[in-house]
């Protein structure tokens, strides 16, 4: 069954003298399904998230979430169903580590805010599944970027939604981490089938953790399909400008990428 659809897709808009568009975009998502978003960058891979999200609206086409138009949807219903971890994860207001996941819980709560003690406890759980509960009590904005990082992905956590979209979720983290939190997710899509999307820089993590692939290319997409179909090296030299050499792994069907 298809979560998200986008049919027939273009959105432009301008920043100053430069102008930006992604054009015929025509894209099935799948329940369950685990994808990398890769491209250049300026290719509009944030946009592409946005627009699933129903965060910007396409000036032609419709996003369709669960066969329904998503303007059909209240933002709380869209929330309850799509979590959006973004790139920027500044705060101007010094928000708690443990207030900052419990706005993961918003769509659930009642008309004056109260929390209720399930949704303490899944704030609880979230904050230990991504390894900072004992930074729940710091400010977040006290906290080291990568330590923040993981707070908002424990925020989307807390949401229980059908899909989690993450733009970079790995900025900011080392590799220990950026591993973890790529296996979090795997966790999470095989365990809950829950429906993730995350652009990635990484060629390699997405190689190893995600089952299907999407290349954007200036505003097009111009690849999509299993992993390994599209993470080739032609492909990777067509779109990213890099000699590279591919290693399949038959025990784990997994690839790896190797410069060349």
């Amino acid at each position: 069954m298809k979560i998200i659809e986008l049919k027939d897709i273009s959105f432009q808009y301008q920043s100053g003298s430069e102008n930006f568009s992604l054009d015929d975009i025509n894209l099935p998502v799948k329940k369950g399904d685990y994808t990398s978003l890769m491209g250049p960058n300026g290719s509009g891979k944030s946009t592409l998230l946005k627009l699933i999200s129903g965060v910007v609206q396409p000036n032609l086409g419709v996003v369709n979430l669960l066969g329904k138009n998503i303007t059909h949807y209240s933002r709380k219903e869209i929330a309850r169903k799509i979590a959006f971890v973004p790139q920027s994860t500044g705060n101007a207001y010094p928000f708690s580590v443990f207030e900052i996941v419990m706005m993961g819980r918003s769509p659930y709560l009642n008309l004056w805010g109260n929390e209720k003690k399930e949704d303490i406890e899944i704030v609880r759980e979230s904050l230990n599944q991504v390894g900072i509960y004992h930074l729940r009590e710091k400010g977040i904005n006290e906290i080291s970027g990568g330590e923040a990082q993981r707070a908002y992905i424990a925020r989307a956590i807390a949401q229980k939604t059908e899909m989690i979209l993450l733009d970079e979720p790995n900025s900011h983290l080392d590799i220990e981490h950026q591993i973890a939190i790529f296996k979090l997710l795997k966790e999470f899509n095989e365990s809950a089938g829950t429906t993730i999307i995350t652009i990635s820089h990484d060629l390699n993590l997405a190689a190893s953790f995600c089952k299907k692939g999407i290349i954007l290319n200036q505003g097009a997409l111009v690849k999509e399909g299993m992993i390994g179909e599209v993470l080739t090296e032609e492909n990777i030299k067509m779109y990213f400008n890099v000699n590279s050499k591919i290693e399949r792994h038959k025990s784990s069907f997994t690839i790896s990428i190797l410069a060349s």
